[in-house]
């Protein structure tokens, strides 16, 4: 074969190469045909091996630069395997199996001023209160991180599920987690309101 037309068929056999690449973007390990709806397959040889991701302790996961949303490493300090479920430039990480069991939880107590009727609506931000709460606790056990995993508040529904309605009358609560209410009559120190918050 001639110079040239070796020259021909490699550079077809390249061009080839190229477009299969480009048409089929799955990888395998261990595997050369991929499911094509993933776009990384690990098949084990002899069942007996897993998938291993970067492991790093808390204080280290917390100094990553803005993590992609879903980013995951396992976490050494908490024993999870960690998510960002924020965004990049403001990261939420959560531990999956864990912080995911919580499907609703009770808003972080908070006195609410119902000494005196008021002529006007009121507002109350919850998603607000629960964030600087869960965000800066003032104290934690020996080795816990300093701020407990908050969902964004958008991924929240927000209820009240009872309150002293001789009280309070609750107008409204927006999809972001702003209470409109109104104080009908003074309160007296058996006054209460329940607030839920259930993950979207």
């Amino acid at each position: 074969m001639n110079k040239s037309k070796l020259t021909s068929l490699l550079f077809t056999a390249l061009l080839f190469a190229c477009f299969s690449n480009v048409s089929h973007a799955q990888t395998g390990v261990n595997t050369q045909t991929p499911d094509i709806s993933a776009a990384l397959e690990v098949k084990s040889l002899d069942q007996k091996t897993g998938l291993l991701i970067p492991r790093v302790p808390t204080s280290q996961k917390l100094l990553i630069p803005s993590p992609a949303t879903g980013l995951m490493v396992y976490d050494t300090t908490q024993r999870c395997v960690s998510q960002n479920a924020g965004t990049p430039a403001v990261p939420n990480w959560i531990c999956l199996g864990r912080d995911m069991l919580t499907s609703f939880f009770y808003m972080p107590a908070v006195a609410v001023d119902a000494s005196a009727v008021t002529t006007a609506s009121r507002t109350l931000d919850l998603y607000d209160v629960y964030k600087s709460q869960f965000n800066a606790p003032k104290t934690a056990s020996t080795g816990a991180p300093g701020s407990i995993p908050f969902y964004t508040n958008d991924k929240l529904y927000y209820y009240v599920t009872n309150c002293d309605t001789s009280v309070i009358k609750v107008n409204s609560i927006s999809a972001t987690g702003v209470l409109n209410y109104d104080i009908i009559k003074a309160a007296d120190y058996a006054s209460f309101m329940n607030v839920v918050f259930v993950v979207k």
